[in-house]
């Protein structure tokens, strides 16, 4: 299995090299040369697995011979462990349950942050980990959060002794939570910067400063890395196989989506044989892939709103550019789209020869929710036992507008993305209280407000200082 950029350049490379490198040399993202085909057998196979076993069989077909299999296994037990996700049962992590009708939700928030970033960022810090060690090398880690990557990539790298993690954040938009949960896992080889701007803003400066000669070896944790993409696939494959009924039936998936890292996991597992009829993607005010879906028209309308699903206050989708090669045919092509977008902020299929329904046909749809329907759509899981967090509502709110308007028996599985924990003020003002917390954040807030967790706030642009931070964590 070897790896190229979706832009072209370079050499293809292999899976250590891939996650530890992050972006491409030439600004384009790494994509498999080939994506590995699998039958309905393969699914069977998965009925009674445990999920690290679901894991290993689905991400070993993309680390391929690089790590052995045996070791493979041992770093998903480690990565999937009890202790690290103590709400699952049998084993299974990614539990689905219906919710009404046609309505289901999977449950991917049960790990260390309570978001389901952790199901990736856990697997993805002991490969990391182990390719280091095996190399006897170290890794300088610049990533960029809108809310819940900050946390989940500080759990997985803390006291890793060949890593160091910077952390970007927006000054204004998080919630307290998701701030206190980064205020305490800082210190050691963790340090979070916040920025004033929005994530765009960090995320941009990532990727400059990475286009420098001094950081061009700088790796990544957001899911422009491909080992953070690759890592979610295995719950595309547990939600079909728990959600289908009969292997071979075709499902939904309906996905709330900011940086296109998750629903790309979903679109890469229906390329490989899961028999998912549709990608639902579920936007908030941020609905620049709605749009592009609904019109072919890719295009930033300003900065980002600042929303109460902060982790999609996204305006722009930089997994995005992975699935161009297959709208256009080749790289080139895709090349010039994304260049055109980067000058000017606004493109469109039909400019390069493309049809407007081209998302369509790929297979995605979408849908976006406003504030007032995140609160409607607590109030309604609510009726049925079940507490949801916003971003999660968004994701509900399209599944009922589309089982509304569909004479259909599909289920529509909605990826709940994080627990109602970290979003406390969005479920009171939705239901006038909130649900009691898990004992493990019970006084989260009040001990992070102890410790400096947040080692400076740097201006959107300010390349130059934040070089300065990261070269003091080596």
């Amino acid at each position: 299995m070897k790896y190229v950029s979706t832009r072209g350049g370079g050499e293809p490379i292999g899976y250590k090299d891939v996650i530890l490198q992050g972006l491409a040399p030439d600004g384009g993202l790494y994509v498999p040369e080939n994506y590995p085909k699998i039958d309905l057998e393969f699914l069977k196979n998965l009925k009674d697995k445990t999920y690290a076993e679901i894991f290993v069989a689905v991400n070993s077909l993309f680390v391929d011979e690089e790590i052995e299999l045996e070791t493979q296994k041992q770093l998903a037990e480690a990565a999937y462990m009890p202790e690290k996700f103590m709400d699952a049962k049998n084993g299974n992590i990614t539990p689905v349950s219906e919710v009404n009708g046609r309505i289901y939700l999977q449950q991917l928030s049960l790990g260390p942050t309570a978001a389901f970033k952790d199901m990736a960022m856990q697997p993805l810090g002991q490969h990391l980990n182990y390719v280091l060690e095996e190399r006897d090398e170290t890794l300088r880690i610049l990533g960029a959060t809108s809310g819940d990557t900050g946390s989940s990539a500080e759990a997985a790298m803390k006291g890793l002794p060949r890593v160091s993690l910077t952390m970007l954040s927006p000054a204004e938009g998080m919630s307290a939570f998701q701030k206190a949960q980064m205020s305490m896992l800082s210190g050691g080889n963790i340090q979070n910067l916040s920025v004033t701007g929005h994530f765009d803003d960090c995320q941009d400066m990532v990727k400059a400063l990475k286009r420098t000669p001094e950081f061009a070896d700088l790796g990544a944790v957001n899911s422009i890395n491909w080992g953070r993409v690759a890592a979610q696939l295995a719950y595309y494959f547990s939600g079909y196989v728990q959600a289908c009924g009969e292997i071979g039936k075709e499902i939904d998936f309906v996905v709330p989506s900011g940086n296109f890292g998750n629903v790309l996991a979903g679109y890469i597992a229906k390329k490989m044989g899961v028999p998912i009829r549709r990608l639902i993607v579920a936007s908030n005010e941020n609905d620049v892939m709605h749009r592009l879906i609904q019109t072919g028209v890719y295009e930033q309308q300003g900065g980002a709103h600042v929303t109460t699903s902060p982790s999609m206050d996204i305006t722009k989708a930089s997994n995005y550019e992975r699935v161009l090669p297959d709208i256009f045919g080749n790289k080139e092509t895709a090349k010039k789209y994304m260049e055109q977008f980067d000058s000017t902020g606004r493109v469109s299929f039909e400019d390069f020869g493309a049809g407007i329904d081209s998302m369509k046909r790929l297979g995605f749809d979408s849908g976006a929710s406003t504030h007032a329907d995140r609160l409607e759509s607590i109030r309604w899981a609510n009726e049925y036992g079940v507490v949801i967090d916003p971003h999660t509502a968004d994701a509900v709110t399209v599944a009922r507008q589309f089982a509304e308007h569909e004479a259909d028996d599909t289920p529509l599985v909605c990826m709940a993305t994080a627990l109602p924990v970290k979003f406390e003020d969005t479920i009171a003002e939705a239901l006038g209280s909130i649900p009691a917390r898990p004992k493990r954040y019970e006084n989260l807030e009040v001990e992070a407000s102890e410790i400096v967790g947040f080692a400076a706030t740097l201006k959107a642009d300010d390349l130059e200082t934040l070089a300065e931070w990261v070269r003091k964590l080596n």
